[in-house]
Formats: C-alpha cells, sequence, structure tokens
C-alpha cells in the first residue's frame, strides 16, 4: 500500500471517530436535558405543593397564625403562583423565610399539616439538589472546548441553576437521619 492509500484510510478513521463521539456526546447531552427537564418537573411540584399548603395554612389557620403573619404568608403564595417582578427565586425566598419564622408550635393547627409542611421543606431540598446537580452536568458537557467547537446544542437554551434559601444542610441532616428540616 501507498504513504497515499495510508493517509487515506488514517483520515477516513479520524472522521468516524469524530462522528461517533459526536453521536455519543449529542444522545448524551440529549439525555442531560431529559434529566433536566424531569428534575425541574419534581422540583416544580414541590415549590407549588409548599405554596398551596402555605396558602391553606393562612386561610384555615389564620388565628393560630395571627392575622398579619397570615396575611403575609398569603401573599407570599400568591407571589409565588404568579411572580410579578419575574423573579420566582426572590418569591420563593420570600415564602420559605416566612415559613421558617414560623413558631414551632401553633395551637390549634393540625399536626398533619405541619408534618405536610415540614416533609415539602425536605423534598425542596433534596428536588434542588438533584436539579443543580442535572444543570452542574450538563453546563460542563456543554462548555467543553469540543462541543463548544462544534456548536453541539448551541441552539438550545443552556439551563439555569435554582438557588433559594432552603437550608439545604438541615435538609440532607434530616435525610440521613440526622436533624430535623424545618421550611
Amino acid at each position: 500500500m501507498t504513504p497515499d492509500v495510508w493517509l487515506l484510510l488514517t483520515a477516513a478513521v479520524v472522521v468516524l471517530l469524530l462522528a461517533a463521539w459526536v453521536a455519543w456526546t449529542l444522545t448524551r447531552l440529549r439525555r442531560l436535558e431529559a434529566r433536566v427537564g424531569r428534575a425541574w418537573t419534581a422540583l416544580d411540584t414541590q415549590l407549588t405543593r409548599r405554596a398551596a399548603l402555605a396558602a391553606e395554612l393562612a386561610r384555615e389557620h389564620a388565628g393560630a397564625v395571627g392575622e398579619e403573619r397570615a396575611a403575609r404568608l398569603a401573599a407570599c403564595a400568591r407571589e409565588v403562583r404568579a411572580p410579578r417582578s419575574g423573579d420566582r427565586e426572590h418569591a420563593e425566598n420570600a415564602l420559605g423565610r416566612e415559613l421558617r419564622e414560623l413558631p414551632a408550635d401553633l395551637p390549634g393547627v393540625p399536626a398533619a399539616l405541619r408534618a405536610d409542611l415540614d416533609g415539602t421543606a425536605t423534598r425542596i431540598g433534596l428536588a434542588r439538589r438533584f436539579y443543580n446537580d442535572a444543570v452542574r452536568d450538563t453546563a460542563a458537557l456543554r462548555t467543553r472546548r469540543l462541543p463548544s467547537l462544534l456548536r453541539l446544542h448551541a441552539s438550545r437554551p443552556v439551563p439555569r441553576f435554582f438557588d433559594i434559601e432552603d437550608d439545604l444542610r438541615e435538609v440532607t441532616g434530616s435525610a440521613a437521619g440526622g436533624g430535623r428540616a424545618r421550611p
């Protein structure tokens, strides 16, 4: 075989390897995108549940919570559902702060509602962690040199991290059986 044939074979192998790598990377990016979508759905479900529980607490147990605090809680729950500023993270932080400021023992509030709020806080922390992990993995793959150079998934929006104050240390301690997570 002549050197030209060897050069042609080498170029063909390199092109095939590059095509295989691009196909593998695109598949990985699609899977990561689906993972981000599933994680966001789980997080959004828990955030919506927390807002509904907070609204129920403000509506049904305003006497136990206090009229002023109940009004703030209801306003925060409404803001979370339809943020006027467009910043859902800010609205979620305000609701979380209101819920964390509630006393541990609220007379007249059913234990089941309080347990639902505590459980939802734990699930929000875990769902946020899974979502942000998926976003981190997606961003890491998309910003590598070759995928960036080849503009793989360049037409797709880069997912954003969702950062809220959720006492994640308490959540992870609670998930491991350690401390008690509060909303």
